[in-house]
This record gives structure tokens, sequence and C-alpha cells, in this order.
């Protein structure tokens, strides 16, 4: 399977990897800035999001991804990844670390992270108000949570319409598939990586982000004093900036 993906430009390549509370629109803001910066941009929806049907075998996401590489002639990217996105952006960075040219990663999750008491009371709150089918209110509840103080009301909108849309997708199958856990050593990562956590986001998510920077053999941490969890939702043209920046700063090699 190949999963629901936009091309846009030419260059070398960037791959855009979303957060779970949204898919692959959540890159709006950041789409032309670096597609006329000279990028060719690639944006994806993992399997369960967007316009990704759910999976009907096993599956993972990093080898959904070498496959879209691969299916697009792309030996090395450049990668940039949100909450989630970020932490698929780490399992294949150390898997393929030949195939990546930088790590940008926004208020990432991490491979094998252990949830801390507030996360999981979350989750299961979540969980429980999908499963009695509040989903306006299972939304709300991550609007709330997600999105920081600058975040406008169309970021809120389309957070609402893609989460909506993950839960609308994601209950279709009569059976639920769960990726299969992807085990990495995060020091084989050897890309040259920028961590930003928001200020404004879960403890365990600035902790992750500051962990990471001592973990990882060439990584930066780098605080948003503005940011919640979706910073490239809440100040879309700061956050293209910021991106553009780094990919600047460093040598992507040949796509």
């Amino acid at each position: 399977m190949t999963i629901m993906h936009e091309v846009a430009g030419d260059g070398p390549a960037v791959v855009l990897l979303h957060s779970s509370v949204g898919d692959r629109r959540m890159w709006d803001g950041q789409w032309e800035a670096l597609r006329a910066a000279g990028h060719r941009v690639v944006r994806c929806d993992f399997r369960g999001f967007g316009e990704s049907p759910c999976a009907d075998r096993p599956y993972d996401n990093v080898t959904d991804l070498v496959e879209l590489l691969d299916g697009l002639g792309i030996g090395r990217a450049a990668l940039v990844g949100a909450s989630f996105g970020g932490r698929v952006a780490l399992q294949f960075a150390a898997l393929h670390p030949e195939r990546v040219g930088s790590l940008t990663l926004l208020c990432p999750a991490r491979p094998g992270h252990e949830a801390s008491a507030e996360l999981e009371a979350l989750d299961d709150l979540e969980v429980a108000l999908v499963e009695s089918g509040k989903l306006d209110e299972a939304i709300e509840l991550m609007v709330d949570t997600w999105l920081g103080p600058d975040a406008d009301e169309a970021a809120r909108a389309l957070v609402r319409v893609m989460q909506r849309n993950a839960y609308e997708v994601q209950l279709a199958p009569e059976v639920e598939i769960s990726p299969t856990p992807v085990e990495v050593d995060l020091r084989d990562v050897t890309a040259p990586t920028l961590v930003y956590s928001g200020a404004h986001d879960l403890p365990d998510f600035r902790r992750i982000a500051a962990d990471l920077a001592g973990l990882l053999p060439n990584a930066e941490h780098r605080e948003l004093p503005w940011a919640g969890h979706l910073p490239a939702l809440e100040r879309p043209a700061e956050t293209a900036e910021l991106v553009l920046a780094h990919l600047a700063s460093v040598t992507a090699g040949p796509s």
C-alpha cells in the first residue's frame, strides 16, 4: 500500500510527518514556503488519518515511509516531524541513517517513552469519550489540550476537522490492527537534529525534547516560549521560518 500523499516543487526533498491529532493538512502553513524556497516537499497521511484508510493486515509506519520514498525515487531527505510524526522520523532515522539529511522535530514523541500518570489519564479519558460515542467532547478535549494560547480559531477549527476525520476513519473497520512495534536505538541517529519544545506543552513532551538533545549524537534543543504542542498550527509562518533556517544550516545531500 502507498499511503496518501502530495508532492510539490523541485530540489532537495523535505518530508513532513504529521501529529496524531492531525493529518497532512496540518502543514498547510509551511507547504508553500518550503516549495518556494527550492525544496521538493512531500506530505503524507499515516494509515487511519486523512485519506489513508486503516490497515487490513500487519504493518508499521516506518516501512510505509520507506515504500513511499522509494516509490517517489527519493533516496535521501530531510524529515520534519510533529509529535507522533516526530517519533516515526526518529525510528526511520535510526534504522536508515544514510537516508536522512536532517531532522527537525516539533514537540516530538519518543520511541519507548513511558507515559506519565497525567498523560495516561488523558489517553484514558479520550478513549472513554470515543467509546461512549461522545466524539464532540473528545474532539474539544484534544483541541484544548494540544493547542497553545497563540492558536487562532482557524487552527482550532482545522484540528476539529482533522480529529473528527481520524476518529471516523479509525472507528470504521470491524477489526482494529495496531502498527507493529518498531524497536530502535536512538544512538544510531546520525543526522543533524533540531528539537523544539513548547513552553505550554504537557510535561511529558517538554521532557522528551530536552532528553533527546542529550541522547542523540548530533542534536540541539530549543524551547519556544509561545508554543503549545502544535507550533505548526499555532504560528504557521514563524514555524516555516524555523524549519527553513534549520534546513539552510545543514547539507541534506542529493535527493
